[in-house]
């Protein structure tokens, strides 16, 4: 029996790839040397070691054989996983819903929505599957999926946060007042949410602040130039508001030790391990309580069950303001990422391979 990773796309930065490397390495603990992760898209260095190219072929596989597939997105691999002659274990990351892309890219609308069907698809061929929370447990059976499904945290590397950060960005903290939010510019996320809020805040607490929203964009990316334009109308500088673009890890580290607070008013997230990273650095964190992110950031930060921009401005300014709400904030955040431990959420994932191999 062998048991191998399969993912649609394999990079270094994105949650789904850092997971699959994650879970890896505890596969290769227990054992499984012949373990090994095949996708049709590997970019970014990843390692020939851990990591193959499936469209270049595929070990022979057996019955006995178990895939563990990371779905999170419509595509061909989908069907490549349905087809194996082989034992099949989803782990889920959810699929945003089509509605957040349809105003700004159709084609990305359309791979959701041939996520959600094709995700229903294999719930048939399916003898187990992993969540990596309630949330997305719950879409799952919503699916269709009656197998028994285990909710099983992402993996998170956290030795991997100890490399040095950029020091001219880590240089910068202090000078302004700085809220954070990290991940991809994407509809979902609502970045925009996060402007207006933001703009409440300087004009009515501190002008002397800024908002950093650290992940990728194109150029030419709609939504992306939306928010640009949102942000010259409120009469906002790229100084005020400063989209990052696509950053190397050690800037990433260094925007969360430059940051006062992270903020986050994302409206569906499977995870968020921008939360858990937050948490990690110390940084108080104020979200809105959406899909699995009140899940994920539970008791470790200000959870907000309305977005209102002056409600959130006024929550922004609180927690700057007050010393001993943001050292509670911090506390509460440091216990809760005992939950998120390497070797917690690996026995999790241990528990559920020892399962299957009987």
């Amino acid at each position: 029996m062998n048991i191998f990773q399969l993912t649609p796309a394999l990079s270094t930065g994105d949650a789904v790839s850092s997971d699959a490397i994650a879970l890896e390495a505890v596969l290769r603990d227990m054992g499984c040397q012949d373990s090994m992760i095949y996708s049709p898209a590997i970019r970014g260095g990843i390692p020939g070691s851990i990591a193959r190219d499936s469209s270049r072929g595929m070990p022979k596989l057996s019955a006995d054989d178990i895939c563990l597939y990371h779905l999170a997105i419509g595509g061909p691999v989908n069907q490549m996983f349905k087809e194996f002659p082989c034992r099949k274990v989803v782990i889920f990351h959810n699929i945003t819903p089509a509605k957040f892309f349809e105003k700004y890219d159709r084609n990305s609308a359309d791979l959701c929505r041939r996520g959600l069907r094709e995700a229903a698809d294999l719930a048939s061929v399916t003898e187990r599957a992993i969540a990596i929370s309630r949330f997305d447990a719950q879409d799952l059976r919503r699916l269709g999926y009656t197998c028994p499904i285990d909710v099983v945290p992402i993996l998170i590397p956290f030795d991997d946060y100890a490399q040095k950060p950029t020091e001219s960005i880590v240089a910068e903290k202090g000078k302004k007042t700085t809220f954070l939010f990290t991940g991809r510019v994407a509809p979902n996320k609502c970045q925009g949410d996060l402007i207006e809020a933001f703009y409440y805040y300087k004009k009515n607490y501190n002008a002397a602040s800024r908002l950093v929203i650290a992940g990728g964009y194109g150029s030419g990316d709609p939504y992306y130039r939306d928010l640009a334009g949102y942000r010259a109308a409120l009469g906002l500088t790229e100084e005020d508001v400063v989209f990052t673009g696509h950053i190397a890890f050690p800037d990433l580290l260094a925007w969360y030790r430059c940051a006062d607070v992270f903020l986050c008013l994302s409206e569906h997230e499977g995870f968020c391990v921008p939360l858990v990273e937050a948490m990690y650095f110390d940084l108080p964190v104020i979200a809105y309580d959406s899909s699995a992110v009140g899940e994920t950031l539970s008791f470790g930060g200000l959870l907000l069950e309305d977005k209102n921009p002056l409600l959130v401005a006024g929550a922004m300014d609180r927690v700057v303001s007050d010393p001993k709400l943001r050292e509670t904030l911090v506390a509460c955040g440091r216990e809760r990422l005992k939950d998120f431990d390497r070797e917690i959420v690996a026995e999790k994932f241990r528990a559920v391979i020892r399962s299957l191999a009987g």
